[in-house]
């Protein structure tokens, strides 16, 4: 077993290859029933912030969260067990490259999955195969 050390967590493969797994099936189950290739800048844009930025991995958790029902930032915190400001950051960086959509403001606004993504979701299954390698080369950023 081999520890992954996360800023101030250190968690181990194990754990993240059964997570990485689980998101996975659920990707492919959903976009089974979607039969569209992704265009060659979506799924750029989609490595780039899973893959080939700090934070991709907890993005990518986001995102599975979110597929499953809108939550607002402080739930999303509490449901990853993560600091309420690094979740804003996240939700920033995913807001600003259109991945969701914002409904209300300031404190209580809910985040859904945007139409985008949602049409690209098979794309997602790309981004994860990727991660898998990434784990068993290099540090991987919580």
């Amino acid at each position: 077993m081999v520890l992954i050390h996360f800023y101030n967590y250190v968690v181990s493969s194990d754990m993240m290859e059964t997570q990485l797994l689980e998101f996975k099936s659920l990707i492919n189950s959903k976009s089974e029933s979607v039969n569209r290739k992704p265009d060659r800048a979506t799924r750029k844009l989609l490595l780039y912030l899973f893959t080939g930025t700090k934070g991709g991995y907890t993005r990518l958790k986001i995102i599975i969260n979110l597929e499953a029902r809108p939550f607002n930032t402080n739930q999303l915190s509490k449901e990853l067990g993560l600091d309420y400001k690094a979740i804003q950051h996240h939700m920033k960086i995913l807001e600003k490259n259109n991945l969701v959509t914002k409904v209300g403001e300031k404190y209580g606004a809910i985040f859904y999955l945007s139409n985008f993504l949602e049409v690209n979701i098979t794309a997602l299954g790309e981004v994860i195969e990727k991660l898998e390698r990434n784990m068993n080369s290099k540090k991987v950023y919580y």
